[in-house]
C-alpha cells in the first residue's frame, strides 16, 4: 500500500501520482461475477443529458460484490485481492468451502490464503461480517445496513470505518467517517475493520487526460457561455455574475436543502455531520 510519484518528465507527470497496487495479486477479475456495464453519458431515457461533464472513458466491466453476506458459518478462503475500476477500495474474491465464489471489500490487513466468516457467532476479526449486537464497542466495521437484510450502504469507499459507541435498546449508536451519529437497528449487518487502500485519498490526478479516461468531461464556467446556454453567460466584456450561482436551468447551487425532508431515516440522527448553529441534535 503505498503512492508512486513519477520523475517530472512533461508537464502531466510532474504533479501525477498513482497507486502502487502492492496488495493486488490477480490482474483479471472473475469472470462469472462480472457484467457489462452500457454507458450513457449522463443521458436519460430520453436521451437528454441530466448529468452534466460525462462521457467517454475506458471501457470497464462491473464486478458484483455481496454486500449481504448472508452466507453464514461457512468459512471462506481469501484468493485473491483484486483492483476495482467502479470503486476506490480493493475488492478480494473469496473461494467458500462449498466451492461458490463471491466479491467482497477488501478489508485493510486482510491477505490472501486468510480464512474469513459470516454470522451471529463469529469471532469479530477483520472481514468478518456479523450483527452490530455481536460486535464489542469501540470496534471499525464498515459496510454497515441500514435495514436489516438490506445489504451494506454506509461506509464503503477507501479507508473509511465507523466505530460503534454505545449500545441502548436494540439500537446501535454509531459515529460515522463523516462525523455523524446514527442510530442503527442492532440487527443490521457490518463487517469488522477498516477498509483498505487507505492512500487512495494522496493520488494526485496531474492532468486533464486521466479525468477522460475516467468519463469526466471539461467542466465549462456557467460565466463563460453564451446567454443562450446559461443564466450567468454573455455580457459586454467580462462580467462577473450578476446574480447568485445556479445552474443552467436557474436552481441555485448554494445554500439549498439537498436532502429530502421526509427522508424515513432523518429520525435515526442524532448529530449531524453539519451541525445547526452548534446546536446538537436529539430525539
Amino acid at each position: 500500500m503505498g503512492v508512486k510519484v513519477y520523475k517530472p518528465t512533461t508537464p502531466g507527470r510532474r504533479n501525477a501520482s498513482v497507486n502502487d497496487y502492492f496488495e493486488i495479486t490477480r490482474s483479471k477479475p472473475e469472470k462469472s461475477l462480472t457484467k457489462r456495464i452500457k454507458k450513457h453519458s449522463g443521458r436519460n431515457h430520453s436521451g437528454k443529458i441530466t448529468v452534466r461533464f460525462r462521457g467517454g472513458g475506458a471501457r470497464k466491466k462491473y464486478r458484483i460484490i455481496d454486500f449481504k453476506r448472508r452466507k453464514d458459518n461457512i468459512a471462506a478462503v481469501v484468493e485473491a485481492i483484486e483492483y476495482d475500476p467502479n470503486r476506490t477500495c480493493h475488492i478480494a474474491l473469496l473461494k467458500y468451502e462449498d466451492g461458490e465464489k463471491r466479491y467482497i471489500l477488501a478489508p485493510l490487513g486482510v491477505t490472501v490464503g486468510e480464512t474469513i466468516e459470516s454470522g451471529e457467532k463469529v469471532e469479530p476479526k477483520p472481514g468478518n461480517c456479523l450483527p452490530l449486537k455481536s460486535i464489542p464497542n469501540g470496534l471499525e466495521v464498515h459496510n454497515i445496513e441500514l435495514n436489516p437484510g438490506q445489504g451494506g450502504k454506509m461506509v464503503r469507499s477507501a479507508g473509511a470505518s465507523a466505530q460503534i459507541a454505545a449500545k441502548d435498546a436494540g439500537w446501535i449508536h454509531l459515529i460515522l467517517p463523516s462525523g455523524e451519529m446514527r442510530m442503527v437497528q442492532e440487527t443490521c449487518r457490518a463487517t469488522v475493520g477498516q477498509i483498505g487502500n487507505v492512500d487512495h485519498q494522496n493520488v494526485k490526478i496531474g492532468k486533464a487526460g486521466r479525468k477522460r479516461h475516467m468519463g469526466r468531461k471539461p467542466h465549462v464556467r456557467g460565466k463563460a457561455m453564451n446567454p443562450v446556454a446559461h443564466p450567468l453567460g454573455g455580457g459586454e466584456g467580462r462580467a462577473n455574475g450578476g446574480r447568485h450561482p445556479c445552474s443552467p436551468t436557474g436552481v441555485l447551487a448554494k445554500g439549498g436543502k439537498t436532502r429530502a425532508k421526509s427522508k424515513p431515516s432523518n429520525k435515526r440522527i442524532i448529530r449531524r455531520r453539519k451541525s445547526r448553529r452548534g446546536v446538537q441534535l436529539s430525539l
